[in-house]
């Protein structure tokens, strides 16, 4: 099954993502796709914090991205529209607990000049090839926004959980991020309330799902202890799983979604 969590900056979908890595990984093999360029996944998934200072994304690994893509001749570099990339995940993983596996994959960002063809053919390629080859459960947790949809990186996923916050900007960018994902073709789309902290909250954004004729598959409270890990770089699912309402609802979720593993078999 290939996972991918996205939604606005600030709702919460790195710590979504990781914890649901977390749950799987007690009983599947996980592989755990940072695309976010502040890479803080490695927060959330318990990893040593240290490793963010050692760790290259790939899409900046500049020598690996022009082996892969370039063909060089006639005095011009073309890229290939198909590089070989099935032996990246591999070389590149790093192990975390309970037996997952994290791959960096970084994101493209946008410089006012300069040619963005030969890493954005890469990542491209790379996501197509986690999302239709690996035989893990993978989880990407998507860069902000809806550039990834955009570009079309996310076809073939299995599910696409949309993390949204109670207000309207990010509702608003959940409708656009749910509209190109049906456009994809993704079948399966899921809506995440995070941080709620009222039953106004939970009602705003239930209702607005009624309207848009997309499922809630879990809501999640505010939960201040969750707030204290992130603010001092611990990883909540090791250190309040037992006592965390957030936690315990993202239990909630990942029960839903291995159930849809087990009977999509």
């Amino acid at each position: 099954m290939k996972i991918g969590v996205a939604g606005k900056g600030g709702t919460g979908k790195t710590f979504i993502a990781g914890t649901l890595a977390r749950f799987f990984a007690k009983s599947l093999n996980v592989l755990a796709i940072d695309n976010d360029p502040s890479m803080n996944l490695i927060y959330t998934l318990g990893m040593n914090p240290s490793l963010r200072e050692t760790i290259i994304p790939i899409s900046q690994m500049t020598d690996l991205i022009m082996e892969r893509t370039a063909i060089k001749g006639g005095g011009s570099i073309v890229y290939k529209a198909n590089p070989h990339v099935s032996d990246i995940p591999d070389r590149f993983k790093i192990s975390g607990p309970d037996g997952l596996q994290l791959l960096v994959l970084g994101t493209v960002n946008q410089p006012s000049s300069g040619c963005l063809c030969a890493p954005n053919v890469l990542v491209r390629s790379l996501l197509s090839e986690l999302i239709l080859n690996r035989d893990e459960i993978v989880i990407i947790d998507f860069e902000a926004g809806i550039e990834h949809l955009g570009r079309g990186t996310a076809k073939s996923l299995d599910i696409l959980l949309i993390v949204t916050g109670a207000y309207q900007k990010s509702l608003d960018l959940t409708q656009k991020l749910k509209g190109l994902a049906e456009r994809l073709g993704i079948k399966n789309i899921f809506l995440i309330g995070n941080m709620i902290e009222d039953k106004i909250s939970e009602d705003l954004i239930g209702n607005w799902a009624k309207r848009n004729s997309i499922e809630v598959i879990g809501m999640i409270p505010r939960d201040k202890e969750v707030v204290i890990c992130e603010q001092t770089g611990q990883c909540p699912y090791d250190v309040l799983q037992k006592s965390s309402r957030a936690i315990q609802e993202i239990k909630g979720i990942y029960g839903k979604l291995k159930q849809y593993f087990v009977s999509s078999e």
